[in-house]
């Protein structure tokens, strides 16, 4: 039985080396850096040598949610147990590419989601707005939790959105 620990590492590798494989099979040559740079996990470049793309991947198992922190993309001030979303926060590198992977059980169910961090600021956003508003701007175990989540079914229409490799920024 593995430790979740290294359940998470290897979460995080696989969807890494799938996703340079995934790009690869796009012509374009690609290196990972294994979570040894802070920003891009992968580094992909085009067939002409002229463009290169660096990529942060962001991986799940089948059923899970993708996790992140509220304050990376928001600004939230309280007042007592409620939370007040004040604004984005601004963002460096808003065009940075995720690749978001959810693994599949067996070979060939992996999903590929392709965004912008822009993208994931905005989904996060959006997502933690609507949720406070269904709890009543107040989270309901730990109020002053930063914690958000979201899911393959809130970012369906960017599944397999290989085009904005293409697309010039």
């Amino acid at each position: 039985m593995r430790k979740m620990g290294m359940a998470h590492q290897l979460t995080g590798q696989i969807g890494e080396y799938l996703a340079a494989a995934e790009l690869g099979r796009r012509d374009y040559i690609c290196t990972t850096f294994t979570q040894n740079i802070p920003d891009f996990d992968i580094l992909a470049i085009d067939e002409t040598l002229k463009r290169k793309i660096p990529i942060q991947v962001k991986t799940i198992r089948k059923g899970g949610d993708w996790q992140s922190d509220l304050l990376k993309w928001m600004i939230i001030e309280y007042e007592d147990e409620y939370s007040i979303i004040k604004g984005k926060t601004k963002i460096e590198n808003p065009d940075l590419i995720y690749i978001l992977v959810e693994l599949g059980e067996k070979y060939g169910e992996d999903r590929f989601f392709l965004m912008r961090k822009r993208d994931m600021q905005n989904q996060c956003y959006k997502g933690h707005k609507q949720w406070l508003k269904k709890h009543g701007g107040k989270r309901p175990i730990n109020p002053r939790s930063t914690h958000c989540g979201f899911s393959v079914k809130e970012i369906e229409r960017f599944e397999n959105n290989w085009s904005i490799l293409e697309e010039e920024k």
